[in-house]
């Protein structure tokens, strides 16, 4: 299924991002293993690592969808319209404020805020705005032709859909790999996601994934779920296994405020 070997780095860098857990999450899949699915792919650290053969990534942000489409299908053009932007808090700006039409330019203007911003946060504003400051990483070099070529590469096989999380996984089979890693929308410890995740993702949308998790692992799909630890979310998945992990929070904005987290990755059983 895989052409695994050294990986690649994702595309983006997104908030609860799981790059820390790809070789976690390798070791708890089986050998013999179908299609991969990601819904809530976000950054898709996990698709970059494993490369599988055959994939159907989802999302609910059309522009993350968008950008990953142009890179999967129109690399050079992308690079040819990205590679004059420079990392500046004055082109910075200018991109923010810009409300480019076609594809293309869209999805350069999203992979330089992606890049570019302060913590390398995407957030929108009520108005469906993009209002995250500019992060002042100024060695940063906003586009490598090199990595959006491998990206590229690596996404060639993959479905890419604006959907939710149920549609997509409707088409699993037996010996299919679906990874969930929903926004998490409980309080624990130190959850930052909370904050601004419950309008994304609610308890009823939980509840509603937890069920789709125990339909696709009763079928005999291999079913990964991550998210925060806590009693509640693990009440939903009585049938898993729970492993707890840890990792560094990178929400807060300032660095005394993080810490820590523990977070449950849930794995359905071998039947």
């Amino acid at each position: 299924m895989s052409r695994m070997g050294q990986g690649s780095q994702p595309l983006v860098k997104w908030t609860g991002g799981k790059r820390f857990l790809t070789t976690i999450l390798t070791e708890l899949l089986p050998e013999k293993r179908g299609r991969y699915f990601e819904p809530f792919c976000g950054g898709a650290a996990f698709f970059f690592a494993l490369q599988p053969e055959k994939a159907t990534l989802s999302d609910t942000n059309e522009e993350l969808i968008n950008a990953y489409k142009v890179v999967r299908d129109d690399p050079t053009e992308l690079y040819a319209a990205a590679k004059k932007l420079r990392n500046g808090k004055e082109t910075y700006y200018e991109v923010r404020k810009s409300s480019p039409s076609t594809d293309i330019e869209r999805a350069v203007r999203f992979l330089y805020l992606c890049q570019l911003s302060f913590n390398g946060i995407y957030r929108v504003n009520l108005k469906g705005e993009f209002n995250v400051p500019y992060g002042y990483k100024t060695s940063v070099i906003p586009f490598r032709e090199d990595h959006i070529l491998r990206c590229s590469k690596i996404l060639a096989n993959a479905e890419l859909l604006v959907s939710d999380f149920a549609e997509v996984t409707s088409q699993a089979v037996a010996d299919d790999v679906v990874y969930f890693d929903p926004p998490y929308t409980v309080m624990h410890s130190n959850n930052g996601f909370v904050k601004y995740n419950a309008k994304l993702f609610s308890w009823e949308d939980q509840k509603r994934l937890a069920v789709e998790a125990q339909r696709l692992a009763d079928l005999g799909a291999k079913v990964i779920v991550s998210n925060a630890r806590h009693k509640s979310i693990s009440d939903l998945y009585p049938k898993f296994d729970e492993v707890v992990v840890e990792r560094h929070s990178v929400i807060a904005a300032s660095g005394a405020k993080r810490g820590q987290i523990e977070e449950s990755l849930f794995v359905s059983r071998k039947k």
